[in-house]
């Protein structure tokens, strides 16, 4: 049976650290529950895919670098259960790691050693977006139907699988068809008016979003690129 666990603002967070090397889910461990969390860890993919089987964490802290199923894979199984929020640790801020990380369904990525925080900060960024944002009515572009109450979205009568920063995304986008948000004040929007980040985040979950709600991702319908200014919202 799982344990639903509900995050509230101000509240103690339950998060699962997936991290194979021992110093480092020790002081993260240490410093998340300085910082009020409550702290689980599990040392492999293998050991932190279990544990989800078992109880449901508010986040989970997942090193892209384990052995065995390694953190790529550890994220590509967590998303396809739900839209648990994900947060990537890797020790490079490579395009490659970052890129590949986010395509993976994470929602945010800390380069290692990260300050304990500034992991806490990006830690609640994520959950706020990920807490139920209060809307009005239903809009429809087409075959998609997006219910900003019930924060549910539909293709075809179907309903879309996004996660909290996929769907805050697609809210902000939504929020004012027709006019070009740039990748920085999506960043904002969607990563929280604070936070400091960079455009890969913006474009690696707009790739995602599109290859779930256009018919064809490659020539996509509704969320356009404006070269050398960011992304417009079409409503056909």
């Amino acid at each position: 049976m799982v344990v639903q666990q509900t995050w509230i603002m101000g509240a103690v967070a339950m998060v699962l650290v997936v991290e194979d090397d021992r110093a480092v889910r020790e002081a993260l461990q240490l410093s998340l529950r300085r910082q009020g969390h409550d702290v689980h860890v599990a040392d492999s993919g293998e050991q932190g895919l279990a544990f989800l089987k078992e109880q449901r964490p508010d986040l989970v802290l997942v090193d892209l670098m384990l052995p065995g199923i390694d953190g790529f894979e550890t994220c590509r199984r967590i998303r396809a259960e739900g839209d648990l929020p994900i947060i990537v640790l890797t020790a490079r801020s490579d395009d490659f790691d970052v890129v590949a990380g986010l395509e993976a369904g994470a929602d945010d990525y800390v380069v290692k050693p990260v300050e304990p925080r500034v992991l806490d900060a990006r830690i609640r960024a994520v959950l706020r977006r990920a807490a139920s944002e209060q809307q009005t009515s239903d809009e429809h572009f087409g075959d998609l139907v997006v219910d900003r109450t019930a924060l549910v979205v539909t293709k075809g009568g179907e309903p879309v699988p996004l996660t909290p920063t996929e769907l805050k995304l697609l809210l902000e986008l939504t929020r004012t068809p027709g006019r070009v948000l740039s990748r920085q004040q999506l960043l904002s929007a969607v990563w929280d008016h604070d936070y400091l980040g960079d455009s890969r985040l913006v474009d690696a979950c707009v790739q995602r979003l599109r290859s779930k709600i256009e018919d064809d991702p490659g020539s996509p319908r509704h969320v356009r690129t404006v070269r050398g200014f960011g992304y417009r919202f079409d409503r056909s």
